[in-house]
């Protein structure tokens, strides 16, 4: 079958996109993906091996009646190029993993009448998901709590779709925790708002490994802050290893213990797939405070501890890790709350959501124009 991806604009939505892209092909399918032309998406697409459709988009971040104006305009524009496009060769089915990037190939699909399934990452749905909800076909849902957030016909949870490579090595059992080994600390600032966290975790740290030995130090800093970071941990005399970006996560999650990281969809997801315990801080500038939202939902299994960056203290967080290494019971608890959300391989769920919309279509009556209604 002919299936299209529309995920571009941002790594959260082009990466969970590409998996299932990549998860579609293997089954034998044509698979195009619709992307936004931004810079973020061209390391992304390395090793994509398929067709490409680019449609310029934006978003609405505020301005004012003027830019909302612009932007409005500027989808509309999309969507009329999108149809074009669409019309040359009609999808069987279409996937939007959301974004500003999306409302374009979603709305043409709708008026071709080729079915459209869509993807929620986030327990709040953003404002792509929430204008397309209404006339798609399936909406797929990484959070069982964004049921109490969206209508649509037919919501179905399945988590998150992952790299492959990141959900095969997470199959074999976790072993159990070695007191002979450091207890080892996995920081990820990521790439957004990171500074502060990068700085605070360096100063706590320090003060928690003065107190006692014993640690090992894994930060995944952002490439910004890479070089800064490193330079912190070697001043207080801290043998951390530091990283500015990691394409091998999988070996980190292996060996880590402890995570110290934001609550991106991605995130809470590879958390739950390797069931590792964390202390969660969500990035407070995140749209419609989204990752909040994600926390509070690990939180209230008992997955994971959370804590507000304007409440994030050196010494409140040297207190907390010292604790945690000591707390081995709650941290055998935390990781089985954390594998209790896991929904195992979610790109090869949503890849037959995206089949099974395509073979309904197939037995729908055709337009006079081609399409099918």
């Amino acid at each position: 079958m002919k299936i299209h991806v529309a995920c571009g604009g941002t790594g959260g939505h082009i990466f969970p996109g590409l998996a299932t892209a990549e998860e579609l092909q293997r089954r034998g399918h044509e698979v195009t993906l619709w992307l936004a032309g931004k810079d973020v998406e061209g390391p992304a697409l390395c090793e994509w091996r398929g067709n490409v459709i680019t449609v310029p988009a934006e978003g609405y971040q505020g301005g004012g009646v003027l830019r909302a104006a612009h932007v409005v305009w500027k989808l509309l524009w999309a969507i009329r190029i999108c149809r074009r496009k669409m019309q040359v060769d009609p999808p069987d089915a279409l996937l939007a993993m959301g974004s500003y990037a999306s409302i374009g190939p979603a709305k043409a699909a709708n008026q071709l009448g080729v079915p459209v399934i869509l993807h929620e990452a986030n327990v709040l749905p953003g404002r792509a998901i929430r204008v397309c909800a209404r006339r798609a076909a399936t909406v797929a849902a990484a959070f069982e709590e964004t049921r109490y957030y969206l209508r649509s016909r037919r919501l179905v949870v399945i988590g998150m779709p992952l790299r492959r490579s990141l959900v095969e090595a997470a199959n074999p059992p976790r072993p159990p925790r070695n007191d002979s080994r450091p207890f080892t600390v996995l920081i990820m600032g990521g790439s957004r708002g990171a500074r502060s966290l990068n700085r605070i975790v360096v100063s706590a740290v320090t003060v928690a490994t003065r107190r006692r030995p014993g640690w090992r130090i894994l930060h995944l800093t952002g490439a910004s802050d890479e070089t800064e970071t490193r330079d912190l941990y070697a001043q207080a005399g801290i043998s951390a290893e530091v990283f500015g970006f990691c394409t091998h996560m999988e070996t980190l999650y292996a060996q880590t213990d402890l995570v110290i990281c934001r609550s991106g969809a991605s995130t809470c997801a590879e958390l739950a797939l390797y069931g590792l315990p964390a202390l969660l801080v969500p990035y407070p500038f995140a749209a419609r405070n989204h990752q909040t939202a994600n926390a509070h939902a690990m939180e209230k299994v008992g997955a994971v501890d959370v804590v507000m960056e304007s409440d994030l203290e050196s010494d409140w967080l040297a207190e907390y890790l010292a604790s945690m290494r000591n707390a081995t019971g709650r941290l055998d608890r935390m990781r089985q709350a954390s594998q209790g959300r896991a929904h195992g391989d979610a790109a090869a769920a949503l890849a037959s959501e995206v089949e099974q919309a395509a073979r309904d279509r197939q037995g729908a009556p055709a337009a006079e124009d081609g399409s099918r209604i």
